[in-house]
């Protein structure tokens, strides 16, 4: 479930960078934004009742509301973004949460029992997710070019959403 929503999350990613970049209108991009925000919810929900597991569950959750947020905004006309920059901004606390929890081996899976093990792979990319979340923050509030945002959410939607989909769903495991 998880590989195919980062493939489903790309096709935002890209649309979002162009439109940072001056390439396309809010309302496409919105409109994008907030089917894949829907469809990442859905799959959470699947994610967390019917794979049981919350704790991957929760990181989509959290990405999933942001997106219908930022659909939202884009498709209603919003002008002061700020308060998706404040959802991001809580989103990229959650990625660093889990960056951690990824680097030491800390997280509990729903038997109560197995920790999830040191994920580097995984932990390199909610670092990543802050770093996005914290510039996404900047553009909202003026304080950082779009066009490092739109630079980010193209780069990173190769290396942290397609190259570990594609590399566990063709090949079994991360990149590293």
């Amino acid at each position: 479930m998880t590989l195919a929503l980062l493939v489903l999350i790309s096709i935002m990613w890209i649309p979002v960078g162009m439109f940072f970049l001056g390439y396309g209108e809010a309302k496409s991009t919105g409109f994008v934004s907030m089917v894949v925000g829907v469809l990442v919810v859905i799959g959470a929900t699947l994610q967390a009742a019917v794979f049981t597991d919350p704790f991957t569950a929760g990181l989509l959750f959290v990405f999933g509301v942001l997106y219908m947020q930022t659909g939202h905004a884009l498709l209603t006309g919003v002008e002061d973004l700020r308060t998706v920059g404040n959802g991001a901004l809580l989103v990229g606390i959650v990625c660093a949460i889990y960056a951690l929890l990824y680097a030491t081996g800390g997280g509990v899976k729903p038997d109560g029992k197995t920790i999830i093990g040191v994920v580097p792979y995984l932990a390199f990319m909610n670092l990543t997710f802050v770093v996005i979340c914290f510039t996404v923050t900047g553009v909202t509030y003026g304080k950082i070019n779009p066009k490092v945002a739109a630079t980010m959410f193209i780069v990173l939607t190769f290396t942290c959403l397609l190259a570990p989909a594609f590399g566990l769903m063709g090949y079994g495991k991360l990149p590293f």
